[in-house]
């Protein structure tokens, strides 16, 4: 028996072509040239009932590999961390996840405020002045970050170290085309960006300079140094992307003179859920307020001198001149800033350190196991919970071999860097055990040719 969950009768069919006055829905597509229709039919399953539909769906969803069944070492961007159960409670309550734009700030307070406290957050974890309410992810707002660098210092040459996430740089390739950036990368050398040649490029005609903190391959990148080779440069703006989740132990950009600092708060409260959506962040200083692109969230008073939050300094092509426009952002990501904020508020201030610590401690007693286990890590440098080994076979043989055992390997580096083939990137996070690592070790230490 067929039930039909989205019913459509004849009947339906009729009174609709009437109403708009034609005899079929052909007649709907007579526009489109004959030489470009479509004469078959598409190769569609056919339809089935709701009750079948939910079986082959539920058949599909189990061969999927999941993150509460299988032990993950895999990070690069998308991490497995510990998300506290009120998460859900919060962003489940219809108020907010119905929510759009809160433009009627009468009605809007809770949502408003839920936003303000995201941006206050993140400028204590980044210690930047200012935040804004949120970016789609991390990889555009650095692109939007090389972008108003561009239109503030009037420059087009951008120097882009190649130590940043390779998917964060064809997102700052895309946003460049518009405006004819120039996008110069400069070169690792041990896993961290190679200073002597961003000091060689950098020349009066730069914008920015962006750097990763902690970089893609998970060490920690001399942010002194690099605001050093700038102090030379006035104009030249000082571009960070940052993990929020090391900056619970690292030293914030903001403390190193960083004129930007963006990044991705996916690492808290926000499940890897196949890679997004995610929530950018936008930090800047105080010159840069009115240039930040998306939304901003102020704290007031109303007649009656009773705190309240509104929308401010809008800068939205909708809300002013197209021309004056500093982005054509839409939207933000308002309830994944809301999971980041119960995530941020749930483990505390100083339980977000410790959270910090954990990642540390553990990615450090994995790169311990693995060298004793006889395996080469790429750099010694200082890093966060990332690190990069060299293994016997290829990453993808290793990764099979280890999924067979219930564990998901690390990131396969070659894909973007093919120097790094046989490189295995590895992301230990607090919720791995001492157990689960050493599994890992072994499992890792078994894999030959």
């Amino acid at each position: 028996m067929e039930f039909r969950y989205l019913p459509m009768t004849e009947t339906d069919k009729k009174e609709m072509l009437d109403a708009i006055g034609i005899q079929s829905t052909e007649e709907l597509f007579s526009d489109i040239p004959d030489k470009v229709r479509l004469k078959r039919e598409m190769n569609l399953k056919a339809p089935t009932s709701e009750i079948e539909l939910k079986k082959e769906l539920v058949r599909m969803s189990k061969k999927n590999y999941n993150l509460q069944e299988y032990t993950s070492f895999l990070g690069a961007g998308v991490y497995d961390h510990f998300i506290p159960s009120v998460v859900d409670h919060v962003i489940s309550r219809s108020e907010f996840y119905t929510a759009y734009t809160p433009y009627q700030p009468e009605i809007s307070q809770g949502e408003l405020q839920a936003i303000f406290e995201f941006q206050t957050m993140i400028s204590e974890l980044t210690g930047m002045p200012v935040a804004n309410s949120s970016m789609y992810d991390g990889g555009t707002s650095l692109a939007e970050a090389v972008n108003l660098s561009a239109a503030q210092t009037r420059k087009k040459k951008v120097l882009v170290s190649k130590a940043i996430h390779p998917e964060s740089q064809a997102v700052i390739e895309t946003y460049a085309k518009g405006p004819n950036l120039e996008i110069v990368y400069i070169d690792h050398v041990d896993g961290r960006t190679d200073l002597d040649q961003l000091a060689r490029e950098l020349d009066e005609d730069t914008a920015s300079v962006v750097i990763q903190y902690p970089n893609f391959f998970g060490q920690v990148e001399p942010l002194k140094e690099v605001r050093e080779l700038l102090d030379g440069q006035k104009k030249t703006m000082f571009i960070v992307s940052s993990n929020p989740l090391a900056l619970g132990y690292l030293t914030p950009p903001g403390e190193f003179g960083a004129d930007i600092v963006v990044g991705d708060t996916q690492v808290f409260g926000i499940p890897a859920q196949f890679g997004g959506p995610h929530c950018g962040y936008f930090a800047t200083t105080e010159k840069l307020m009115r240039k930040i692109p998306g939304r901003l969230v102020g704290q007031t008073v109303d007649e009656d001198g009773v705190r309240g939050f509104v929308l401010t300094l809008q800068a939205r092509e909708q809300h002013i001149r197209r021309e004056k426009a500093t982005s054509n952002i839409c939207s933000n990501q308002a309830l994944n800033a809301l999971a980041s904020s119960v995530a941020m508020s749930s483990i505390g201030k100083h339980g977000l350190k410790k959270m910090a610590e954990l990642n540390m401690q553990k990615a450090r007693y994995a790169k311990k196991k693995l060298e004793e286990a006889g395996f080469e890590v790429l750099s010694d440098g200082a890093f966060f919970n990332e690190f990069v080994v060299k293994l016997p076979v290829t990453v993808k043989v290793a990764n099979d071999r280890l999924l067979e055992k219930g564990i998901i390997g690390g990131y396969d580096l070659a894909v973007y860097y093919p120097e790094l083939e046989g490189h295995m990137l590895i992301a230990v996070t607090e919720i791995r055990t001492k157990e689960e690592i050493d599994a890992f070790v072994k499992e890792l230490g078994d894999i030959h040719e």
